[in-house]
């Protein structure tokens, strides 16, 4: 009976210790594991961008499942807003972690510029392309290193500029700590609007040609939707930009709309054109400002 405890524990240890070799070999896979999109040989750098994106033809799956964009194909003209709408699940979010080459299309070509995107440095591309996530990441360190996590080469004045453009700068500077502030765990908390003009600022800190925005405005409150959207504008000048939403406010910013369903694109036009057709777009619009007024 005297034996029957350790040799229980040394199972139970034996056991543990098997399990955290398992988790351990499999991060160490991870860690090995060729990136799934790499440099082209001979991917050259991008000297200057104009902002002009093609989608010609754009198939693409998550691994083991079934497409999430079919046969996508359209162009936005350097300096165009163009809004990606359409129900949850048909493709919006996609098209921009393509653009950004997160991921690489099954079929069909994507062109910055003329230039097909996978002969393109992936630093060199991703320093003219900035995404805004829909739930930006903020974390535990200072703001002044939060935006500096967009470009590390940024002087004091990038950051200063970009949080301007932000409508960041004023905030930071009410601050005791000003960019030296702790945020996160260890510091004070931001609001939902604070959090995405941080996100902003932080895509804004490299100046990109093109802006991503996933769903910017999805989870602030109507005051601070309005005073962003009104920012973005000023911020958009200039700019080739992608906006996913469904969101009425974010319609003033975009030249045109391009609609998607299922993973393909069903309409494209203006908001006006696309309401006066009432096809989907009108039906999600309709949905979305009855949703907004309850």
């Amino acid at each position: 009976g005297l034996l029957m405890w350790p040799m229980r524990a040394l199972g139970f240890t034996i056991s543990a210790f098997q399990r955290a070799l398992a988790a351990a070999q499999r991060v160490y896979e991870v860690i090995d594991a060729e990136p799934s999109v790499r440099n082209a040989e001979g991917a050259g750098r991008l000297e200057s961008v104009e902002g002009e994106i093609v989608f010609d033809g754009v198939t693409f799956s998550y691994i083991g499942g079934k497409p999430v964009l079919r046969n996508v194909t359209f162009r936005v003209s350097p300096g165009e807003k163009v809004l990606l709408a359409g129900p949850p699940g048909s493709g919006k979010s996609t098209i921009l972690k393509l653009l950004v080459r997160f991921y690489d299309p099954d079929e069909g070509t994507i062109l910055l510029d003329g230039r097909d995107i996978k002969e393109i440095d992936i630093d060199s591309l991703r320093a003219s392309i900035a995404l805004v996530p829909q739930e930006p990441f903020i974390f535990s360190g200072t703001i002044k290193d939060n935006i500096l996590f967009g470009n590390p080469e940024a002087s004091m004045e990038d950051i200063v500029r970009a949080a301007k453009a932000a409508k960041l700068h004023e905030f930071i500077e009410s601050l005791s700590d000003k960019y030296d502030t702790l945020i996160g765990e260890r510091g004070i908390t931001l609001s939902g609007g604070q959090r995405q003009r941080l996100a902003i600022a932080r895509a804004l800190v490299r100046d990109p040609k093109i802006l991503l925005l996933d769903d910017p405005v999805s989870n602030l409150d109507a005051e601070t939707e309005r005073r962003l959207v009104k920012d973005l504008k000023d911020i958009l000048k200039g700019r080739t930009a992608l906006i996913v939403s469904q969101r009425p406010s974010l319609i003033s910013l975009a030249d045109r709309v391009v609609v998607l369903e299922s993973g393909r694109i069903v309409e494209e036009g203006t908001h006006k054109e696309l309401i006066k057709r009432k096809g989907l777009y009108h039906r999600l619009y309709v949905e979305t400002v009855r949703g907004g007024e309850a």
